[in-house]
């Protein structure tokens, strides 16, 4: 059972605690079927609130794909207890933000797109981001401080547990 984890780095200013928003975020992701080499050539998404079942009762996955080359059934699971937000305190550092269980397939390419959220650092006022172009940027009326992510990069790393 690999798992995989996704990371995050990124610039903050003013903001913290980024995480994807609710079980329905949409994770956009790239894949590549372990078997034969096939790469889907747009981004397929999978969700906590999705649940497929595997072709002979082996139980059930957030995403069950068949590859368009070889025919193999892939699967990846997303692993509830490992989500995790990126705060003020890790800004520079990349940070696992979330684990899934891989069967077939690995995880090239992750689009961030909408359904981020995060807060003020000083006031906690919540802010909705969008995170498609990979920086924002805001005003917090609160703390009258402008609030800014940039130079946000994702990866994808093997992880044992």
């Amino acid at each position: 059972m690999p798992k995989i984890a996704l990371q995050i780095q990124a610039q903050m200013e003013n903001i913290t605690d980024l995480k994807p928003d609710g079980e329905d975020f949409r994770y956009y992701m790239k894949l590549k079927c372990e078997n034969c080499g096939e790469e889907t050539p747009e981004f397929i998404y999978c969700t906590l609130t999705d649940s497929y079942p595997l072709t002979g009762g082996r139980g059930h996955a957030t995403l069950v794909l068949k590859c368009k080359l070889c025919k193999r059934e892939n699967s990846i699971d997303i692993l509830k207890d490992s989500l995790d937000a990126y705060t003020i305190d890790d800004v520079g550092k990349y940070k696992n933000i979330v684990k899934f269980d891989c069967r077939g397939v690995s995880p090239l390419e992750f689009s961030p797109r909408i359904g981020w959220v995060a807060k003020g650092v000083e006031s906690n006022t919540p802010f909705t981001i969008d995170m498609s172009e990979k920086e924002w940027f805001d005003y917090d009326e609160k703390s009258s401080e402008s609030v800014s992510i940039t130079e946000v990069l994702f990866k994808f790393v093997h992880v044992k547990h």
